[in-house]
């Protein structure tokens, strides 16, 4: 059985590799154009991205409960 971190990074991959098939359609290419390491870059930055969304609306929640305006 995975354990929970196993799963969210499933499931972030299993995002990333949805938007990096947008991205490539797109661009006008399709996944077959790309090498196996170019398609691995793609879906990691797709991946980074992703992981940088959820921090960044994680710390705006936590401002938010602890009550810290936008002014700070």
């Amino acid at each position: 059985m995975l354990n929970i971190k196993q799963k969210i990074n499933k499931s972030i991959r299993e995002q990333a590799i949805k938007k990096a098939r947008t991205r490539i359609i797109i661009a006008g290419r399709t996944p077959e154009s790309f090498t196996q390491e170019e398609l691995e870059i793609i879906v990691k930055e797709e991946e980074d991205q992703i992981k940088q969304n959820y921090k960044e609306k994680g710390l705006l929640g936590l401002a938010a409960l602890l009550g810290i305006g936008w002014w700070i």
